[in-house]
């Protein structure tokens, strides 16, 4: 896990004000939200919150850590002795990994005193941004692959090693259906699979040797790449080995087309691997392919079995970042009285108080609209936010991936269909209940009075 200087240098000088300036029980609630769904996203998917919840648990600075800070010259003994006995003391709520949610959605709500809810900001953002943007992108590949298993080929193109291994998690529980990245599988137990590359072909002598080769070593599991020359050659190769795998008590699995025209080459493999008996040989395709290639190319007649997906869902190559923010919404007065607080900035004003999200649904199980509420409201609903830190301690039991997994889509299939449109804009109602308009109107009075 990540140790505790993993933080903006802003959350240490704040907390050090807030160390001298507030009393040390001062109490702050903030809400963890996206503000604003990336162009052509309709949803987003809840991801990270098993790395929060470690992160919750292992969290303290070391000696070598208060070394550092004390080297900077900015902290003082006092506040540096508060940071040797640091440990997160407060109260989270969270809508567990796989939750659909929407734009101004909370989900993360920290309670807590507001040094230790200052200090957590920037791996919060930063665990979600990451993970939840990959896990919505993977999800509308998914829904464009139509059924169609998807895996994730991204190691060798995301943002990092640690990058890579949370891509495959994250793609995974959208509905990935393995990936090649070994250690993800390992850590995860989430199926690993591969094939081959163009350099073992290029290091034969011949194509069908360096295929004859492969299927010996791995006669139950070859899937042979045929594009690193002429594809109909690869493909009349890939058939001679196959041939030579049936003669062993074997199956040929597969062919793998990575580049050229797709549409055309996979009919064509399928009319030359059926007519000499090869009927259940899948056809993977793969090559910088996105949610938008993979539903033109089955809209054009491809006959593509499976997909391997790398940079453009690894990356999220049209929208590489959410607009996630963390924003106070009450803060407690010198009598422990929580008093709401809200952001009035043009553009970027804040819901106030303790909030909880509250999912409708309409007669026929379906889900009609979510309810942005004040947490004491009595709303008719599933609430989304669950809670999973009670005074520092984690409460919530880590979910199986699988599990994860088919809450995502679960959730999914309960949204009209229009909601997972790649192309079109489907925008989900969110209504804010009247308690937390009435309570924002007279936030909003009170601030114009003061200024």
């Amino acid at each position: 896990m990540p140790d505790a200087l993993l933080l903006d240098l802003y959350e240490l000088t704040m907390a050090q004000a807030y160390f001298y300036h507030k009393p040390p029980d001062a109490m702050a609630t903030f809400d963890l939200y996206v503000r604003k769904l990336p162009p052509r996203r309709n949803y987003l998917i809840a991801c990270g919150l098993a790395d929060i919840l470690a992160y919750f648990g292992t969290l303290r600075f070391s000696k070598e850590d208060l070394k550092y800070l004390r080297g900077l010259r900015l902290f003082s003994s006092d506040f540096l002795r508060y940071l040797a006995a640091f440990k997160f003391s407060g109260d989270v709520w969270a809508m567990p990994e796989g939750t659909v949610f929407f734009a101004h959605e909370p989900v993360i709500r920290v309670t807590s005193p507001i040094i230790e809810a200052q200090i957590i900001e920037s791996f919060l953002l930063n665990t979600v941004n990451l993970q939840t943007m990959i896990a919505s992108k993977a999800s509308r590949i998914i829904s464009s692959a139509a059924g169609r298993p998807v895996f994730d080929f991204s190691l060798r193109r995301t943002h990092g090693s640690e990058a890579g291994i949370k891509v495959a998690r994250s793609s995974y529980i959208a509905g990935f259906s393995g990936t090649a990245t070994v250690e993800a599988g390992k850590l995860y137990g989430i199926p690993v699979v591969g094939t081959m590359a163009h350099s073992f072909v290029l290091s034969f002598k011949r194509e069908i040797d360096s295929f004859l080769a492969y299927s010996r070593v791995f006669p139950d599991k070859s899937t042979l790449l045929v594009d690193t020359y002429d594809v109909k050659k690869g493909i009349d190769n890939a058939v001679i080995a196959g041939l030579y795998l049936k003669g062993k008590g074997y199956s040929l699995r597969g062919i793998r087309l990575d580049s050229g025209d797709i549409v055309y080459w996979s009919r064509k493999a399928r009319r030359m691997l059926d007519a000499r008996g090869f009927r259940k040989v899948g056809i993977v395709a793969s090559g910088n392919l996105d949610e938008f290639k993979i539903k033109k190319l089955l809209q054009k007649g491809a006959l593509v079995e499976s997909f391997g997906v790398g940079t453009n869902m690894g990356t999220s190559i049209d929208a590489p970042c959410l607009d996630v923010i963390y924003k106070l919404s009450e803060i407690s007065d010198e009598a422990g009285r929580f008093l709401p607080k809200m952001k009035l900035s043009r553009g970027k004003a804040t819901y106030p108080g303790r909030k909880q999200v509250f999912r409708i649904r309409d007669k026929a199980a379906g889900y009609a609209k979510d309810i942005l509420a004040l947490e004491s409201e009595d709303i008719k609903g599933e609430p989304l936010l669950r809670k999973v830190v009670a005074g520092g301690r984690v409460v919530y039991r880590q979910e199986p991936l699988e599990r994860i997994r088919k809450r995502a889509a679960a959730q999914l299939s309960c949204f009209p269909s229009s909601l997972k449109a790649i192309d079109r804009k489907y925008r989900y109602p969110l209504i804010i209940s009247d308690g937390l308009r009435n309570i924002m109107r007279l936030l909003a009075r009170q601030l114009a009075g003061r200024q």
